[in-house]
């Protein structure tokens, strides 16, 4: 590998870095405003609202950003392309599915355990980018993916409340679903991007404005959450929103940078470290209890996931 790869590999896995932070944070920020009037009042509705709000907000902030750099055009000619409709599928993966998924599990579980069943999405992404976008995979690599299933499994199994009709379970479910539509998601994204002319930010810019204005002319009207969408952007919470919107356009700005830069697996497994980074921010802000098992669990999904990076050399195969 010459310098100028070394140097680009040690940008992505800076990046990918960095986006866990943003998004870590955010999913904190998530729980808090899930659980805030008016959401507090609309159990059912709230997850969904929240997400279109969150994407929303984000689509705004990278179309005002794309807009000041005179980009924007770029964009909206990208969507008429090749690259533009897949990047549109993995929009619809990563966005109004994954996040409404999540969501849910943060309403059901709390952020702290949604955030971590829903980390083993970089094992999802390493298998898929290994079969369809035939990124390599060493034996490490795949260790790493079987190290973070057996941290999940650990992070969910807790004998006393083990029934069906358990909201614990219930949110892993959801969890869970939100990891496998945000491994489809980066896979999805890594092939959208591989043609010359797509940056980066163009991608996250479609795949926010995808996002928004699938919840918006499609989700949100057919469950006639628009009264309660008005309602929270009228109320205090709707700065936190804001905020929200600004950190998730953040972490998926990086995300889909790493990600073009050392590739899906590599990228899906920085961007996982997200877990860390929203159990800190809920101990040091909030004062959430962990138990040994959460840690212990936590811990191997995170040395999974870090396996699953592998050697730079073969950033992106």
């Amino acid at each position: 590998m010459n310098s100028r790869s070394m140097k680009e590999t040690r940008k992505g896995v800076g990046l990918g870095a960095t986006s866990a932070i943003a998004w870590g944070i955010d999913t904190v920020i998530i729980g808090v405003i899930i659980a805030s009037t008016p959401f507090q009042q609309a159990v059912v509705l709230a997850p969904i609202i929240a997400a279109f709000l969150h994407d929303f907000f984000s689509a705004l902030w990278i179309s005002f950003f794309m807009m000041a750099k005179g980009e924007f055009i770029h964009v909206l000619k990208l969507l008429k392309t090749k690259s533009g409709a897949i990047l549109i599928v993995g929009a619809l993966s990563g966005g109004p599915l994954a996040m409404t998924f999540y969501f849910l599990g943060i309403q059901y579980v709390g952020a702290t355990y949604a955030a971590s069943i829903a980390s083993i999405f970089p094992g999802i992404g390493a298998l898929l980018a290994f079969t369809f976008l035939k990124e390599k995979m060493n034996g490490r690599t795949w260790a790493g993916i079987v190290i973070s299933i057996i941290g999940v499994i650990v992070l969910a199994y807790v004998p006393s409340k083990f029934n069906v009709e358990s909201d614990f379970f219930i949110g892993i479910f959801f969890s869970l679903g939100a990891a496998v539509f945000w491994g489809l998601e980066g896979v999805i994204g890594a092939w959208g991007m591989k043609g010359k002319k797509v940056l980066p930010l163009y991608a996250i810019n479609i795949r926010q404005m995808t996002s928004a204005l699938c919840y918006g002319l499609l989700i949100v009207p057919v469950i006639q959450g628009y009264p309660l969408a008005f309602q929270a952007a009228a109320s205090n919470i709707v700065w936190l929103i804001v905020l929200a919107g600004l950190l998730g356009a953040a972490n998926y700005s990086l995300y889909y940078m790493s990600i073009n830069l050392i590739g899906a697996a590599r990228g899906q497994s920085l961007n996982n470290t997200y877990v860390f980074w929203a159990i800190a921010t809920e101990i040091i802000f909030i004062g959430i209890p962990v138990s040994l098992q959460f840690v212990i669990g936590t811990v191997i999904v995170l040395l999974g996931s870090i396996l699953v990076s592998g050697n730079l050399k073969g950033a992106k195969g």
